[in-house]
């Protein structure tokens, strides 16, 4: 190994270690009353690095959500390719599978889905959630596109604001077993909207 690589290796582990420390800051102050002192010192890291890494306390709470989401499109997409595969066309049924991944996700992750649905954050999140809630919409239409019974734009928007509205509501269910109640209970509702004929 050259000293390159281990120089990348270990600016690889620092900031991964920054990232786990800003999520426990995150969860337990929430972001106005996060401090980087306090990142940087949960992380075993001094405040040099940290700014080395990352440009602000937005910049930990951005790269913390950009990979949240990442993660949530994944599960979804598996989800739909899954049920692809095992020969289901309706793209109701198709885009429920996804909805299912995303709703399980955010009660595994249940504490960065609080934080992140809570509405706070640094300046301008609000704008960035709402971009990436038009690119998810997109995805979905897009994804739904070519199966049996296509779904309108319109009824993928409400699907979609459904699945954001019951992740925050999942997130913060007392329990697994009122959490997946409660995922059962919107994918019925979902199902409803457009009855099988």
């Amino acid at each position: 190994m050259t000293e390159a690589t281990t120089g990348s290796t270990r600016a690889q582990i620092t900031r991964a270690a920054l990232l786990d420390a800003a999520r426990e800051v995150f969860v337990a102050s929430g972001y106005e009353d996060a401090k980087l002192v306090d990142i940087a010192d949960r992380a075993g890291a001094s405040i040099g690095s940290l700014y080395h890494h990352f440009t602000a306390k937005s910049d930990l709470w951005i790269t913390l959500y950009d990979e949240y989401t990442k993660r949530q499109q994944h599960r979804s997409a598996r989800a739909f390719r899954t049920a692809l595969a095992a020969g289901e066309e309706d793209a109701l049924r198709l885009f429920i599978a996804g909805t299912r991944a995303y709703l399980e996700g955010c009660w595994e992750e249940r504490q960065l889905a609080r934080i992140f649905l809570s509405g706070s954050g640094p300046a301008g999140f609000g704008l960035l959630t709402r971009r990436r809630f038009r690119e998810w919409l997109h995805a979905n239409s897009t994804l739904v596109n070519g199966h049996t019974r296509p779904l309108s734009d319109m009824l993928v928007l409400c699907l979609t604001a459904m699945a954001t509205e019951a992740g925050r509501e999942v997130a913060a269910a007392p329990s697994k077993a009122r959490a997946r109640k409660m995922i059962d209970e919107v994918l019925e509702l979902m199902g409803r909207l457009y009855p099988s004929a």
